[in-house]
């Protein structure tokens, strides 16, 4: 039997069992794992997905399939949102809440640093569509307040950021979007429903790259949005039936499986993450260390107020980053130098000035400034895994 009332219950029940429950046929614990394209049905069905209404049948894949529900459910009862939509990547998930809400003449406020595919997809794509588009300082409300104007429709939050882990004031930010009639989108990846649930906090949308912690084990790439039933009903027949990003059925089961552990998972990255980070705050090589759970973190108020877990993200600048990049190259043992983050594993890799800069951010002025004060020519963004924090820092020590 199914849970009966799954948001009811703790996180971590929820985590194990919503959206699931026992095989009604053959009795099966755990969850099926469904690979059809196309189902058989058995009443007339209108061949356009816009007609799709909540009682439709299972029809095509792209337009819902049984295994990806139950992750959509599973991460919504997470989230405590109305719906969720599950797609292929982050990044799907991202250009399908931008292409679905944004329409030429329309303005856009988002963080001056925040993860670049998502930046250069504003500062590219979207402005090529005839989207205005306001890069700020997200980590301070009153940049977002001056720079909303008559025709803002959204402003794009991502906190903890990526790479440099400043925070935004979500409650502050919904009170500013609120008044404007503006919609408020929190990329949460870094977060997690574990850390922060940006809907209770004034949020209209919350995006997830399931790619990260949520999946968990750096194995199967899924993105998602969460929000109320209405704005996630438009976006399925949208922009998932017609853009197409449809996550395979196969990820969908495995992110669902590395869901189960999300909770224990997390309490692992932030007890490591505190570790390490203060190993790295100490280190007479480490010229910075930035995490949320340090209380040198100039937010570190605001991420006790806001995230209940600190998460497994931190970043740090030592002298001549390039040649510590390839010390680690060649030396580390436990730590992977390898791109993306939220993995069981350690992954580390420099996320260099010159190359953000130049394409993904192009800041310019007082903002160069401030993040070349910050990052200098490169930071090292640093995702703890689950391994004993004694052996990452011995890893990092032999490099530095």
């Amino acid at each position: 039997m199914a849970l009966k009332n799954p948001a009811d219950k703790g996180l971590q029940t929820r985590a194990i069992h919503a959206g699931e429950g026992p095989d009604p046929v053959t009795g099966a614990s755990s969850p099926n794992l469904v690979m059809s394209s196309t189902f058989v049905v058995d009443e007339e069905v209108s061949f356009s997905a816009n007609n799709m209404t909540a009682e439709t049948p299972y029809v095509y894949t792209r337009w819902d399939n049984p295994t990806t529900r139950q992750l959509e459910t599973k991460l919504a009862l997470l989230e405590n949102a109305e719906a969720c939509l599950a797609f292929a990547s982050g990044m799907a998930a991202s250009c399908a809440v931008m292409l679905a809400h944004l329409n030429p003449g329309d303005h856009l406020v988002l963080s001056n640093t925040n993860y670049p595919g998502t930046a250069e997809l504003a500062r590219a794509t979207l402005t090529r569509l005839g989207v205005e588009v306001t890069p700020v300082d997200t980590s301070e409300p009153a940049q977002i307040r001056a720079a909303m104007r008559d025709n803002t429709r959204m402003v794009w939050l991502e906190t903890p950021s990526n790479p440099l882990l400043r925070l935004a004031d979500i409650r502050e930010a919904a009170s500013i979007t609120q008044a404007q009639d503006a919609l408020l989108v929190v990329d949460s990846t870094f977060a997690s429903p574990v850390a922060t649930r940006p809907l209770e906090l004034g949020a209209d949308l919350v995006v997830h790259s399931l790619t990260k912690y949520i999946g968990g084990h750096g194995d199967a790439m899924g993105g998602a949005v969460c929000g109320e039933q209405a704005l996630i009903g438009a976006l399925r027949g949208e922009a998932l039936v017609h853009y197409g990003g449809v996550i395979s059925p196969f990820n969908a089961w495995l992110i669902m499986r590395g869901m189960a552990t999300l909770p224990l998972r997390m309490a692992c990255h932030q007890q490591n993450a505190l570790e390490v980070a203060r190993f790295l705050e100490q280190h007479p090589r480490v010229e910075m260390c930035r995490y949320p759970g340090l209380e040198s973190h100039p937010q570190h108020a605001l991420a006790r107020a806001q995230m209940d877990n600190f998460g497994g993200m931190l970043c740090f600048r030592c002298a001549d980053p390039r040649a510590l990049a390839a010390r680690m190259m060649e030396r580390l043992e436990v730590i992977h130098y390898a791109v993306s983050l939220g993995h069981h594993r350690s992954l580390v890799y420099l996320m260099s000035t010159e190359d953000l800069i130049g394409s993904s951010y192009r800041l310019e002025g007082s903002e160069l400034a401030r993040y070349r004060e910050l990052a200098g020519d490169g930071i090292f963004r640093l995702s703890i895994g689950l391994e004993d924090a004694a052996d990452l820092i011995d890893d990092l020590a032999r490099v530095l």
